[in-house]
């Protein structure tokens, strides 16, 4: 933290500091420095106490809790408070508890439904629908995990390692094979970067479990194996196979056409004359 003080409706770290502030943790002195900390603003030695909490000061005075600091993750180079996510999901009728966590670079969501019988599927395109509709594609999990109850450590609290790994045969909708050769070569490239079984025209890069740095080394295999250019905004943009694959081909195409209108007028100008070059130019 460098103690700046942020401006009314900004998000910062909730920090301690009054006359009654406790010394430290007991027999913890690592602990107590990191938390107990000198306060920049007190002339008299006073020191600060950091909770890990996020909150931001409303226009009528009262503080708003925003989060905990440890549970902000990083993904597809967004900064991801993980809460709010977890906040969005709760308030969902079908939801009787929920957690989410970042796995490898994607974000899971644990859950336990409130009927246990629902269909599993159904319930995750409904989360996802709710959650596309009120928050940006980057928050969106990318693994709905239903669980019959959470993992919970000897002192009551989650055991995080006791999770199942995401599975990432369930992000596929059902399988339409890819139609002619591109699609096939471009399938096997995702597949393979992704590491699935298979891959369908209308399966999604990022619903299998795609993110900025797979899709990086994605492109460069389309690049090195099929010899074709394409950036990662044409994948954001359309990240199923299909229609990524459409655009690949027409980027080809309107090369491939430049190529041949420069070819016809090179051949067009061997054929004329130093006659008519010269009145060409002048």
């Amino acid at each position: 933290a460098d103690f700046n003080p942020v401006a009314q409706g900004c998000s910062g770290e909730l920090h301690i500091g009054h006359a009654g502030l406790a010394r430290g943790y007991h027999n913890r002195a690592a602990l107590t420095a990191e938390r107990f900390v000198p306060d920049p603003f007190a002339n008299d030695g006073g020191r600060l106490y950091r909770t890990g909490d996020l909150a931001r000061y409303k226009t009528a005075g009262t503080i708003e809790y925003a989060g905990r600091i440890d549970h902000q993750v990083k993904i597809r180079g967004f900064r991801i408070e993980l809460g709010e996510i977890e906040a969005r999901l709760q308030a969902h009728p079908a939801v009787h508890e929920v957690i989410v966590l970042a796995v490898d670079g994607q974000l899971a969501a644990y859950l336990l439904p409130t009927q246990p019988d629902q269909d599993q599927q159904a319930l995750r395109e409904t989360l996802k629908a709710e959650l596309r509709a009120h928050l940006p594609d980057y928050m969106v999990p990318t693994h709905f995990i239903v669980l019959d109850k959470l993992p919970l450590t000897a002192n009551g609290k989650l055991d995080r390692k006791a999770l199942p790994a995401p599975d990432a045969s369930q992000l596929q909708a059902a399988f339409v094979a890819p139609q002619g050769e591109l699609e096939q070569q471009l399938a096997a490239i995702w597949a393979d970067v992704l590491k699935i079984g298979q891959v369908g025209r209308s399966d999604n890069f990022f619903e299998l479990g795609g993110h900025s740095l797979l899709a990086v080394q994605m492109l460069v295999r389309v690049r090195e194996q099929l010899q074709r250019e394409v950036g990662l905004k044409d994948l954001f943009e359309q990240p199923v196979l299909a229609d990524f694959c459409a655009a690949l081909q027409e980027k080809n195409g309107e090369s491939d056409h430049a190529l041949d209108e420069l070819t016809k007028s090179l051949e067009a100008l061997k054929r004329l004359s130093a006659e008519e070059i010269d009145n060409l130019i002048a």
